[in-house]
């Protein structure tokens, strides 16, 4: 089954405060302020809207005006977070009857709208990712993003000086996947991509007090590469896992975290930091370790020294010879804002050098770190 999709377009996010994401996406992360919700679509939708993008990548952000708007509804639920991930296809009508047949759940039927510039075909279905709805949209030459916002003649905010070219993936926390991979298979028609599962502990072998762990699988679409990852927390220590701290803290599943593609992702994380963007912390047994982990994983020599990585607290995880990727995640919204209700999403920077995984090695290799860390204090 082909549905048609071209690319992964963007998310809709809804937050407690509209000026917070103003600051965040434009003043720190430099992304361009292309438009707003006009007022005929504030007092339809009881929402104001502000849009941002970066390359590919467009995030619109919603606050309530009011109650009853879908903004409304999902923050009563949730703190701040992904309520809508979009999808551009190449024939609406096309996907809607392919996801009906297959068991989707359309919230809508096809809507299509009309201006002078060009006609854009839309619809939205249900998931199983908590209360995060999927979006297709079919556009020729529409020039708004969507019915009832307003474009900015130019850009406002940010310009994309980090140049982050899209987005890489999407990864979601459930607390247990394998419905929404089913779903993902059957109804949208991905394919298993890549998978992992790990414990810091050897539980297998020694008995532990405490630890984390989880199950990883990516699932994707081939023709347009579009990736999804998904995760569940792993036993023993189910209640501990960062998966399932997610969980309670968001209330429920959803999206934990987008990735961001960098061009140079040494320069980007430098001028962010200049911005005082934070990021996770990561410790120097993780750099201690570094060469040893390069060598092992047949990577060989990278780019990059050891020291500006250790510096910059850069993750570098590889594949075979000469290639390699090179992550970094942002705290979450939560540390970044000093408060709950901005919720536990937060973004991760990728830059891939030939690698098409998803830093395995980082995963275990970060998580043992910390814990090291930790027992040596």
């Amino acid at each position: 089954m082909n549905l048609g999709i071209k690319r992964l377009i963007g998310v809709h996010y809804y937050v407690h405060d509209l000026e917070r994401s103003r600051r965040f996406y434009a003043d720190a992360m430099d992304f361009m302020e292309i438009g707003c919700s006009s007022p005929g679509l504030e007092e339809a939708g009881h929402q104001q809207s502000v849009v941002f993008q970066a390359g590919d990548c467009v995030i619109t952000c919603s606050r309530p005006l009011g109650t009853g708007g879908r903004a409304w509804r999902y923050l009563n639920k949730h703190p701040d977070g992904i309520g809508t991930i979009a999808f551009e296809v190449e024939d609406a009508a096309r996907a809607f009857a392919l996801l009906d047949h297959n068991g989707g759940t359309p919230i809508t039927e096809v809507q299509t709208y009309r201006d002078d510039f060009g006609e854009l075909a839309t619809f939205a279905i249900t998931t199983p990712f908590g209360d995060t709805t999927f979006r297709f949209i079919e556009s020729h030459g529409y020039h708004g993003l969507f019915p009832g916002m307003d474009l900015y003649p130019e850009p406002r905010g940010g310009r994309n000086r980090f140049g982050f070219t899209g987005i890489d993936h999407i990864t979601s926390n459930f607390q247990t996947m394998k419905p929404a991979l089913l779903w993902l298979e059957h109804v949208l028609g991905f394919q298993p991509f890549w998978n992992i599962e790990f414990h810091t502990k050897d539980v297998a072998v020694k008995r532990m007090a405490n630890g984390s762990g989880l199950r990883s699988q990516v699932m994707w679409e081939p023709r347009s590469g579009t990736k999804l990852a998904n995760n569940e927390p792993y036993r023993p220590f189910f209640k501990q896992s960062q998966i399932n701290m997610f969980h309670e803290d968001h209330r429920g599943d959803g999206v934990q975290h987008i990735a961001l593609r960098a061009p140079s992702i040494m320069d980007a994380v430098r001028g962010l930091r200049e911005r005082h963007v934070e990021f996770m912390e990561t410790p120097r047994s993780y750099y201690d370790a570094l060469p040893a982990r390069l060598s092992q994983l047949g990577v060989g020599k990278i780019d990059e020294p050891v020291e500006t990585l250790q510096e910059l607290g850069v993750l570098v995880d590889g594949a075979g010879p000469g290639q390699y990727l090179l992550q970094i995640f942002l705290k979450d919204s939560a540390a970044l804002y000093h408060s709950a209700e901005a919720g536990p999403f937060f973004f991760e920077l990728i830059e891939r050098k030939g690698d098409p995984g998803f830093g395995a090695g980082n995963f275990r290799a970060l998580f043992e770190s910390i814990e090291r860390e930790q027992e040596g204090h």
